[in-house]
């Protein structure tokens, strides 16, 4: 049954003109004209029978009295238009009464355009109700995925595509403030529930790490600190280390490597092979007779530092016989020094103990499929029957944090790609704070540069192999552009900053780019979605979640005025020395 039965008497006005998606509608009554808004939805019956066309008002222009002024702006109408009541109107999609067995079915698609004097009828009142829960539909789902309320109508639930949300990639972005934390966890509260849910989350300050985000399916791992190394069993304890032979060549050269030394080229060609050498010779030592004949210097097997730093120290101190009997310096002698101080430097240093100081535990062969397994596995396969994974890396040093973000992120591709397509299980990594390790600036350093380009080809091949990004960030105008272009899905909370809005402008299209002209005035918690998975662009109230980060804003004034306000700095400086909380 049509949720649409418009009477003759409610058109509002007739279609004047049109131009591919954009047309513009006459409207002979004022009165008519006062009761609309910009950005309220308006249907036009279209050639086709049984089917309306559906369009967004983006102009609301009335006409010029006899003594007024003709208008300056250039409105992009001729100066015929100003002699009359005049609404610009975007086409977003067709409503269709019947679709095969299907009622009421909303495509965003236009298989046709309107005819000149076609009528048009607000979508108000009882129909924007229909309307809205038509487009919502919830799949056959038992956990349907939905952030709240549309704005136009807080009696429809505003549901999203989750296959479509995730396959395609998505953005959550909005300014500080703005309730951006409160929709992403929403959005892992919801995605928690699901019995075979598989997602990590890059937590970089600590705030989704609290006591306040802890519910069933949410497990909480954290990346080494100072305190925690040297002990076995971390990984049970849901504590991670990243062992530096997870490490490429290129990966651990960025780290160690002075490229504006003159013996770089012997520096890099050493170490290559001592490495090479120390992962056949752990092998042997355990027995393998599978990996040994067919690994590269890029394969994650371990190998033990000090044994690197030894033979490495070796040839830069070796004497080799020369002519006469007498020794002479070996062909490396004094050009590794510089290489192997840096190299200690880094393996001494306790902020990256989590790689460098390792256990026995992360130097066993299977201690890679446990660090996987532990990542990978979705809910009912997870020994915490955890679907969602937070990782803090909040004490991890902002110099290797691109790095390691990025190691973390290339696992998790590269295990996907090795998988057997029936057995490839898809994963989301929402990427909170992402600005911060996918940057847009290329002036880094070539550490930052590799953790950001295996960000960018999961934007680019991870649809493939089941891996999904959902970029969040409170500056997209820092974000990086190859990352962002391949996102299909906006959720765009409040943004002040003008470069911002430009971002998401820039990746709408043009018959929507007037949408984003309301987002330094949403409210708080109010979210305008664009993209693949819902299929209309509309602004949503976001409902509170029950898991709250702690990114909630601190009430200075009110702080201030408080008598009985507390402070520890004395802990607070005891952790800086620790390097712990």
């Amino acid at each position: 049954m049509a949720i649409f039965k418009f009477e003759e008497s409610a058109t509002i006005g007739t279609v004047f003109s049109v131009d591919t998606a954009t047309i513009i509608v006459k409207v002979d009554e004022l009165d008519k004209l006062r009761k609309l808004q910009v950005n309220h939805l308006i249907a036009v019956k279209s050639s086709k029978a049984g089917q309306h066309l559906i369009g967004i008002i983006s102009r609301i222009t009335r006409k010029v009295s006899d003594d007024e002024n003709p208008v300056n702006e250039d409105l992009g109408m001729t100066n015929f238009l100003l002699t009359e009541n005049i609404l610009k109107v975007n086409l977003i999609g067709t409503l269709i009464d019947k679709h095969g067995e299907k009622e009421n079915v909303f495509k965003r698609t236009l298989d046709t355009v309107p005819e000149i004097e076609a009528n048009c009828f607000p979508i108000d009142g009882e129909n924007i109700t229909k309307f809205m829960r038509t487009i919502s539909s919830q799949e056959n789902y038992k956990v349907p995925l939905s952030l709240g309320k549309y704005s136009i109508d807080e009696n429809a639930e505003a549901f999203l595509d989750g296959d479509k949300l995730f396959q395609r990639h998505a953005v959550i972005v909005g300014s500080t403030g703005s309730g951006k934390s409160w929709c992403v966890a929403k959005l892992v509260e919801q995605i928690a529930k699901l019995p075979m849910a598989n997602s990590l989350l890059f937590d970089i300050h600590g705030e989704y790490s609290g006591e306040s985000f802890k519910a069933d399916g949410i497990q909480h791992l954290k990346i080494a600190n100072p305190a925690d190394l040297g002990k076995t069993g971390n990984l049970e304890n849901n504590v991670l280390m990243l062992p530096y032979w997870l490490l490429t060549y290129e990966e651990m050269l960025a780290m160690l490597l002075d490229r504006s030394d003159s013996n770089a080229p012997n520096q890099a060609m050493i170490f290559s092979k001592t490495v090479f050498n120390e992962k056949v010779k752990f092998l042997d030592s355990i027995g393998d007779s599978t990996f040994k004949d067919s690994i590269t210097i890029d394969s994650p097997i371990p190998y033990k530092m000090e044994n690197v730093i030894a033979e490495i120290t070796r040839l830069d101190t070796e004497m080799v016989a020369g002519s006469n009997g007498r020794e002479k310096q070996g062909p490396f002698f004094g050009k590794l020094t510089r290489f192997i101080q840096r190299l200690e430097a880094k393996s001494q240093d306790k902020r990256l103990g989590f790689m460098f100081q390792i256990s026995d535990d992360e130097l066993e062969i299977d201690w890679l499929n446990k660090l996987c397994n532990s990542l990978m596995q979705g809910s009912n396969n997870n020994d915490k029957k955890a679907g969602v994974k937070v990782i803090d890396f909040s004490e991890v040093p902002s110099d290797v944090l691109p790095l390691v973000i990025g190691l973390v992120a290339r696992i998790i591709f590269t295990v996907q790609q090795w998988t057997a397509t029936d057995k490839r299980h898809p994963i989301c990594l929402l990427c909170d704070e992402a600005h911060l390790y996918i940057p847009e600036r290329t002036s880094q350093d070539s550490a930052s540069e590799l953790g950001l380009k295996n960000f960018e080809r999961i934007a680019k091949e991870g649809r493939k192999y089941g891996v999904s990004l959902t970029v969040i960030s409170q500056r997209p105008a820092e974000v990086n552009r190859t990352v962002l272009s391949q996102c299909n899905n906006f959720i765009s909370l409040r943004l002040s900053n003008a470069e911002d809005q430009a971002v998401i402008k820039r990746l709408l299209p043009d018959n929507l780019s007037g949408l984003t002209d309301v987002l330094p005035i949403l409210d708080i918690g109010e979210a305008l979605i664009v993209g693949d998975s819902s299929l209309l662009p509309t602004r949503v109230i976001i409902d509170e979640p029950t898991i709250k980060p702690q990114s909630a804003t601190i009430k200075f004034w009110e702080e201030w005025s408080n008598e009985k306000a507390e402070q520890d700095i004395s802990s607070a400086v005891i952790g800086l020395r620790r390097q712990s909380k």
